[in-house]
């Protein structure tokens, strides 16, 4: 009978992304709760370095898959893969992370096994062996309950909510997992990957997040944001109207048709807080609204607003920033 959590650890490069380490502390919570065994799985070309790295943050069992046909991501292969990771852990919930990747990879998951899913959690429980989740609907705007009616589930919780595990210096089972990627059960097969400008941090794993919007009234005053970022160690973000004019590039838009992002601290310079931009940060940790308009929707959601000109009171806080770090 299907019991404990397999959990999905994401890697780019054969490097496994903050995400991994995110689901590797959810997983081990919801493994508890259910009373059952927990696992990770890995998929890459060399997938035992980062199952040694599981290790040392308290993960005791890695299932890994290695194929020449699993270097770079495709529904197809994943899918396959990790429903041959579920027939060897036989897993109630199977976990990943509602990343670019999680989005693509979850439904498909969930229609080869034939299960349901969970998609884009912010909070879960589990009361006498029952899944229950939480996740936003209608733009944000609320929280509905989901559980699932029969197991296994998929379940994909929404990247930067979950503390990441920490290390232990602890070590890993490794159980190598076959996948059959004969004939055409791959279908579409990715050749090339064009990589945009590299980021320091993806936007959807950042702690510290700077939007700006079009309050900023032009791309020739977004120094001011970047100075900003820079003072706290944190990242760019955008509004939607900001980057189809051209100001920003889609890879720092936040928001509904952009990235859905949680991080610890989030910062809206002269952004309205139209409805779609709020779905992509409501659940930051922290939101500070800069806004001259006192009336603006932004400031319903934040904790801290200023009502100020963001050409005045960027740089103030860049500087005070810098001060109380002493550079």
């Amino acid at each position: 009978m299907a019991s404990g959590v397999l959990a999905f650890a994401e890697s780019v490069g054969g490097k496994l992304k903050k995400s991994a380490f995110e689901m590797a502390s959810a997983g081990r919570k919801l493994a508890e709760g259910l009373g059952g065994p927990f696992s990770m799985f890995v998929i890459g070309a060399g997938p035992g370095e980062a199952a040694a790295t599981l290790g040392r943050h308290g993960v005791t069992k890695v299932l890994t898959a290695s194929d020449p046909a699993l270097e770079r991501y495709s529904s197809d292969g994943y899918s396959l893969a990790l429903a041959a990771a579920a027939a060897v852990a036989d897993p109630a919930i199977l976990l990943l992370a509602s990343s670019a990747m999680g989005k693509d990879l979850g439904p498909a998951l969930a229609a080869r096994l034939g299960c349901g899913i969970i998609t884009d959690a912010v909070d879960f429980s589990v009361t006498g062996g029952k899944l229950a989740a939480r996740r936003p609907v209608y733009a944000g705007k609320v929280r509905a309950l989901a559980e699932p009616a029969s197991c296994p589930v998929v379940l994909s919780l929404r990247p930067n909510i979950f503390e990441p595990a920490a290390e232990n210096g602890g070590t890993a089972e490794v159980v190598p997992v076959a996948v059959d990627l004969s004939g055409d059960r791959i279908r579409a097969v990715v050749t090339a990957i064009m990589a945009p400008e590299v980021r320091k941090v993806d936007l959807t794993e950042a702690d510290i997040i700077v939007s700006g919007g079009r309050g900023m009234k032009g791309p020739e005053h977004f120094h001011l944001v970047e100075d900003l970022a820079a003072a706290l160690g944190g990242e760019v973000g955008a509004s939607r109207a900001v980057v189809d004019a051209g100001w920003r590039p889609h890879a720092e838009q936040v928001g509904q048709t952009g990235k859905t992002v949680s991080p610890k601290l989030y910062v809206a310079c002269g952004i309205s807080g139209a409805i779609q931009h709020l779905a992509g940060m409501s659940s930051a940790k922290c939101i500070v609204a800069v806004n001259k308009d006192p009336e603006a929707p932004i400031f319903k959601v934040a904790d801290y607003g200023i009502v100020g000109d963001v050409f005045e009171v960027l740089p103030a806080l860049a500087k005070a920033i810098r001060e109380k770090k002493g550079a």
